[in-house]
């Protein structure tokens, strides 16, 4: 009998991809067999940057990885995770406010799909304060204007994407 292939479901905004998701990415590749890195699609939530050009993003940043691929989803992830037969989803929590949520949302996600087991993997320390949000705001106040300004960017967004970061970064 062929072992059953762990497949784990990485799902967020990533509105923008950071050197925090590069980090579990790369991180949560060598658990699984296969990591989908799942895009939210929520047309609901405002996004800075569109599906696209997230998932592009996330492309071009893990193209390394051969192991990973890049999806978006305008549903629940647990839909998305039976349809594909994910049977894990890994979490990045940075402080004990996100285990707190992050085991709420394991909760629901496991009453709602039994299989789904959910894998939660503490932040490197360099990138406890790396937060999409703090990229949005940065791009908000024009720190991409300058050589400076995207040098200090560079700390918090994948190389392999800043520039996209920089084209892109504004409202949608």
């Amino acid at each position: 009998m062929k072992p059953e292939k762990k497949i784990a479901v990485f799902a967020g905004s990533f509105d923008p991809f950071t050197v925090g998701h590069l980090d579990l990415v790369t991180r949560g590749a060598k658990l699984f067999d296969e990591l989908y890195v799942l895009v939210a699609a929520n047309a609901s939530k405002n996004c800075m940057f569109s599906v696209e050009t997230r998932k592009a993003m996330i492309e071009k940043a893990c193209c390394d990885l051969k192991n990973v691929k890049v999806f978006s989803f305008d549903g629940l992830t647990t839909t998305f995770m039976k349809n594909c037969g994910a049977k894990f989803l890994l979490r990045g929590v940075r402080n004990g406010s996100d285990m707190d949520y992050e085991l709420s949302v394991g909760w629901n996600n496991k009453t709602l799909y039994p299989e789904c087991e959910s894998v939660y993997m503490a932040s490197a320390p360099e990138h406890l304060a790396v937060s999409s949000t703090v990229v949005r705001e940065l791009l908000k106040c024009g720190i991409a204007k300058n050589k400076a300004g995207r040098d200090k960017l560079a700390k918090y967004v994948p190389a392999e994407i800043l520039p996209l970061v920089v084209e892109f970064g504004g409202p949608k």
